[in-house]
């Protein structure tokens, strides 16, 4: 494979050497990583795209929906006089 040298900053090598150690790749391969999410070439297996969608649907045929800030109050009761179970709260 044929390579070629960009010059960039420091600020801007530095932070693509910590991305790239972060990710566990090279420099080289966080780059094309990033070349691949911009234009938008990434695969996707339409199988996931089923289960999302399968799962999509089986979240809407819900009769109700809990709110975070509930379930977050909720957590909060245990280990509390407080505390009751799910359905007796």
């Amino acid at each position: 494979m044929k390579t070629q040298t960009i010059e960039i900053d420091d600020a801007t090598a530095n932070a693509l050497k910590q991305r790239a150690e972060e990710r566990g790749v090279s420099v080289p391969e966080l780059v094309t990583e990033l070349l691949t999410l911009d234009t938008g070439s990434v695969e996707v297996d339409p199988r996931d795209i089923a289960e999302l969608d399968r799962r999509w649907r089986t979240f809407q045929a819900q009769d109700k929906t809990i709110s975070n800030e509930e379930v977050v109050r909720w957590l909060q009761t245990w280990g509390t006089p407080a505390f009751r179970r799910w359905r007796d709260r």
